[in-house]
């Protein structure tokens, strides 16, 4: 065993421990609380009449402001029915329109004691955001049993330490890549340590992974550099700039980015072949060092295929309306590839791919290694 021979026991208290690092992270402020305006709140509301009048059509899209009624549903003003903005710029992807029976999300400020200054940030999903994410956690702890269980906490962890860690040190101007890589080790360990156990299989999990990781960040600083792509290639990463973020290296934001996209089917690929080793090991301790590596190896061959394509689906697949536009279009692929957004997805892709491919043999011989020591020292 990795600590000590009582496993279960040290995985309870291993769990238990992480659990409350959890706990902790939920509660740790961000330091940009404050920037929300004094005063406001946010509350769930029913429309119960529009006004149309200042709505104007231009081609397919709507531009100018709805005035909406809505009578709102929870929170200090419960009952009470306030005048709501609902403000159209003309973009599709960000605009809502309204109707009357549809509940929606209010923020509003007190003026003299009233509701009032109110505006519409759309459609309520709250509700079923949180069923659906309840939903995967029973599944996964329904299948998962135990270490489904422990899986809903590396997932819970992941999403702390990127909301409540990596993204607040990028605001203030931290070094991305350093803040990045960092974050992602300690999401490595995490998932590695909860999912495979304190167990040479979770050892050997994070250190193939890390290899595998920060061969991804050379690659990517190399080829974002002679690529020539800045980081503004990402939706929204202009806005920093005009929103007081102007001192932020957006370059290297993008190549923290494209570590920690890529991570976790490194992890996957990393823990699939560790599990298979100690499998191996288990049912053939006196194998030899090269013949578990090969065999290693033969596993990693098998899921590398299937983890690239994976990678490039999962990056494609939002780019989809580009691709229909550029065709319809008729505009010739080496335009369309030569376009620094599209370079900067194909950066993403195969340089990701790169530490899914390197994994392999990093896991491989690692974990031949490792789990030799292990047989040797129980």
């Amino acid at each position: 065993m990795f600590l000590h021979k009582n496993e279960k026991r040290n995985d309870i208290i291993f769990v238990s421990l992480f659990a409350l690092v959890c706990i902790g992270l939920f509660f740790l402020p961000s330091g940009y609380e404050e920037r929300l305006p004094e005063g406001s709140y946010f509350a769930r509301g029913q429309v119960k009449s529009v006004d149309n009048s200042r709505v104007f059509q231009n081609v397919i899209v709507k531009i100018g402001e709805q005035d909406l009624e809505v009578e709102l549903l929870e929170g200090p003003h419960k009952g009470k029915t306030i005048t709501v903005s609902n403000q159209l710029t003309g973009k599709m992807e960000i605009d809502e329109v309204y109707k009357p029976g549809r509940d929606i999300l209010v923020e509003y400020n007190i003026i003299n004691g009233v509701p009032a200054a109110a505006f519409a940030r759309g459609n309520y999903r709250l509700h079923l955001e949180l069923f659906l994410v309840l939903l995967f956690v029973l599944m996964l702890v329904l299948l998962g049993g135990w270490t489904g269980l422990k899986a809903v906490f590396s997932f819970i962890f992941a999403v702390l330490m990127i909301w409540k860690v990596m993204i607040p040190l990028f605001l203030k101007g931290k070094d991305p890549i350093v803040t990045g890589l960092l974050v992602v080790v300690a999401m490595t360990a995490a998932i590695c340590f909860l999912v495979g156990g304190l167990h040479y299989k979770g050892l050997v999990t994070f250190i193939s992974t890390l290899l595998g990781l920060f061969l991804t960040c050379i690659l990517a600083e190399i080829f974002t550099k002679y690529f020539r792509i800045h980081g503004a290639v990402r939706p929204y990463a202009e806005n920093l700039l005009y929103s007081g973020f102007d001192y932020l290296n957006l370059t290297r934001i993008f190549i923290a980015s494209v570590v920690l996209s890529c991570s976790g089917a490194v992890i996957d690929l990393a823990m699939d072949i560790s599990v298979s080793m100690n499998e191996i090991i288990k049912k053939k301790p006196d194998i030899g060092l090269f013949e578990h590596i090969h065999s290693g190896m033969a596993v990693g061959r098998a899921a590398v295929g299937t983890m690239t394509t994976t990678l490039l689906l999962a990056y494609s697949g939002g780019y989809i309306a580009l691709l229909m536009l550029s065709m319809g279009m008729g505009i010739p692929v080496m335009t369309m590839l030569n376009k620094n957004f599209v370079a900067a997805e194909i950066i993403n892709t195969i340089v990701g791919s790169f530490g899914v491919v390197t994994v392999a043999p990093f896991t491989a011989i690692t974990g031949g290694i490792i789990y030799r020591i292990g047989r040797k020292n129980p």
